[in-house]
């Protein structure tokens, strides 16, 4: 800990209200002010820890408190934010300007210097051929990553027992010679964090880092981050969303509301006893529930994150006694059998002497079989689980065939090989035959999805051949376009400042604003759904969501969860009438028949028998519930194989199934 005498706050913000535009000024979109009389600071040494979690829901502007913190953003009045501790002998001259003494490390696919390289297609990352520009993990680490430096190789050196220290306390350390562009999502997210570490800043903003992460990592990354909390190397300031366990170290909690607010902020059990007493209050009726903070979104807050796992119950659970959230559709039927979609018979990646994918042998009906048995076929729902780094993006890669190797391994995708069969004359699928039938939601795509393509060329872009070429729209697909658009209208329009009540079919206000915001200018958790309506918009053979859901809060996420299952046919409810009476627990996920479904006016149905579902995620809140088969790959090079499973119900109500599904491949 850093005690001596008594020093000025790192970050002091006294008053001051903030906006991204200054407000005299003529702009075309909404300004309302951010964060209105705000106060707060950091200390830069304190006889009490106090470790900062920003906490909110989709659209409450955690990134952008974030931001704020490190001197973005228009204050009102201008002296109302400073640094007074970055001034003092105390701090070195490097570190003098906030931009550099606050690092903010985020994981929103922006281009920022604390960024792994970016691939310039898909498939690059695939590759086995090494170019002159594929920096390496180590390279990253070190700043090594420009053609031509304006500083020699050297200077600025980083301390050879902290880069030690940090790779191998964020499991990097094997990982140190390879590409940057190789790395898992998961691995990525660890990169980004040990590359601010290494910068030294004096504080460090990380924004929703568990996100992405599997279990095992998440398990040994808080650990880390408690430590250099502790030691006030760096100062930490982290976000979360409501529904993500809290470190068992936070100490002091910011909760935001949806229109950039701040409901509640201080001592950490002195904001969850605040919300929790919001939330009896609602469900008592003694509370009107406020629009800027929904009750639902407040169910799973509350959890610790600890050494041994998540433990303690959210609030929901704490009132009504019973778990929130009850699955929407819990019933995925008996076993289907349909026709072959993905066969994949042997399947083993390799680039040069390592092994990807597929690194084992196993006995199946007595035969031994070694890489990757697998098949999905029509009307199945898969679950793909493992460590980071296992190969479940690669076996994405494989059946969107973006993977080079695709070409070369005994891999069936609709019943055909990518390459002629000897002796037949029957022409195999084109890469664009597989793609325009396989609708793809994942982190590579949030990469690629160029930023200046406007909400609706976003979603279009289904049915185009890459992101900027024409899509090939019919009437249909146009009315399935603004159905999904109005369905959506209060999470992807910045400006839609309110929450409405009204039935979403019931607003037929203008969609301009789809063709005025580009996806660029969409929050995280915008750019998320947007991606995951892209994916599934076009009822594609074959949906696969690669952490689609990861940056959605609770809410947002079972809504697109409802719409992956029933299209417009089915809705959630509040838990209050129009008059304000009571219908049911507002923590209850009530799901109720769309009343356009009587008028004719469904445009988009949810998925069919037809369609095969896969989904990727480390967290079971993000599985639909009408997944039942599941498929969990080892952790890299062990020898052991993939296992396969099938589930009698959801996987986000019974903790145990996520358990069996992890525990059971734990390496001793």
């Amino acid at each position: 800990m850093r005690f001596p005498s008594a020093r000025p706050p790192i970050i002091r913000i006294a008053n001051g209200t903030f906006y991204r535009h200054h407000p005299n000024t003529t702009h075309s979109h909404p300004n309302p002010p951010l964060f209105t009389d705000l106060s707060f600071e950091l200390p830069s040494q304190s006889s009490t820890p106090h470790h900062w979690c920003i906490v909110g829901p989709s659209l409450s502007g955690k990134t952008t408190f974030l931001q704020l913190l490190r001197g973005q953003h228009l204050s009102i009045p201008p002296t109302a934010r400073s640094f007074p501790y970055l001034a003092t002998d105390h701090v070195s001259s490097r570190l003098r300007t906030p931009s550099l003494a606050i690092q903010y490390v985020g994981f929103d696919a922006s281009a920022s210097g604390l960024s792994p390289a970016t691939s310039a297609y898909l498939s690059a990352r695939y590759e086995s051929r090494r170019e002159k520009t594929d920096f390496s993990l180590r390279d990253f680490l070190l700043g090594n990553t420009q053609l031509n430096p304006s500083k020699l190789p050297g200077e600025d050196a980083i301390d050879a027992a902290l880069l030690e220290r940090v790779v191998v306390d964020l499991r990097l350390d094997s990982l140190l010679d390879l590409p940057v562009a190789f790395l898992s999502n998961g691995q990525g997210r660890r990169a980004r964090i040990a590359r601010a570490l290494l910068t030294s800043p004096e504080v460090l903003l990380l924004d929703e880092p568990f996100m992405g992460l599997d279990p095992p990592t998440v398990a040994g990354l808080s650990p880390l981050l408690r430590s250099l909390a502790e030691k006030a190397s760096p100062r930490l300031v982290l976000s979360a969303r409501p529904q993500d366990p809290l470190p068992d170290w936070i100490t002091h909690l910011m909760y935001l509301r949806t229109d950039c607010q701040i409901s509640a902020m201080g001592d950490k059990e002195t904001v969850l006893e605040g919300l929790r007493k919001y939330v009896r209050g609602v469900w008592k009726g003694d509370l009107l529930e406020d629009e800027t903070m929904p009750v639902h979104a407040l169910g799973e807050m509350g959890r610790t994150l600890t050494g041994s796992g998540v433990e303690g119950q959210g609030l929901s659970d704490e009132v009504t006694g019973s778990s929130a959230g009850e699955p929407a559709i819990a019933n995925a039927g008996p076993e289907i059998l349909g026709e072959p979609l993905v066969e994949m018979s042997g399947c083993r990646v390799t680039y040069g002497d390592k092994v990807a994918l597929g690194n084992w042998t196993e006995e199946r009906d007595g035969q031994s079989l070694s890489g990757l048995h697998w098949t999905v076929r029509t009307g199945e729902r898969w679950g793909v689980f493992g460590p980071n780094g296992s190969g479940k993006t690669t076996i994405v890669s494989l059946l969107s065939s973006d993977h080079p190797q695709t070409y070369s391994l005994p891999i069936k995708l609709f019943g055909c090989s990518r390459l002629p069969e000897p002796g037949s004359g029957e022409l195999p699928l084109t890469f664009w035959d597989i793609q325009s039938r396989v609708g793809h939601s994942s982190p590579e795509i949030h990469q690629h999805m160029p930023r200046s393509l406007t909400v609706r060329q976003v979603l279009e872009s289904a049915w185009a051949d890459t992101f900027r070429s024409k899509p090939r729209l019919d009437g249909t697909a146009h009315g399935q376009v603004d159905a999904t658009l109005k369905w959506f209208t209060h999470e992807l329009n910045p400006g839609f400042t309110k929450l409405s009540h009204e039935l979403p079919f019931a607003n037929e206000s203008s969609l301009g604003w789809a063709d005025n915001y580009m996806f660029g200018e969409l929050s995280f958790s915008a750019q998320r759904i947007l991606l995951f309506l892209r994916a599934i918009i076009k009822h594609p053979d074959i949906i696969v969501l690669d952490e689609a859901f990861s940056g959605m809060d609770e809410a947002v996420r079972d809504k697109c969860m409802l719409f992956l299952a029933c299209g417009e046919e089915r809705m959630y409810t509040s838990g209050f009438s129009k008059l304000g009476n009571r219908k049911h627990s507002p923590m209850e996920a009530s799901v109720v028949a769309n009343p356009a479904s009587e008028f004719g006016k469904v445009t988009v149905t949810g998925l069919s028998d037809q369609q095969a579902l896969i989904c990727i995620s480390h967290v079971k809140e993000e599985v639909p519930d009408c997944v039942r088969e599941w498929i969990c790959l080892p952790e890299a090079n062990t020898g052991m194989p993939a296992r396969f499973g099938r589930l009698d119900g959801p996987l986000r109500t019974d903790s145990k199934r996520w358990r069996e599904i992890w525990e059971s491949g734990t390496v001793a």
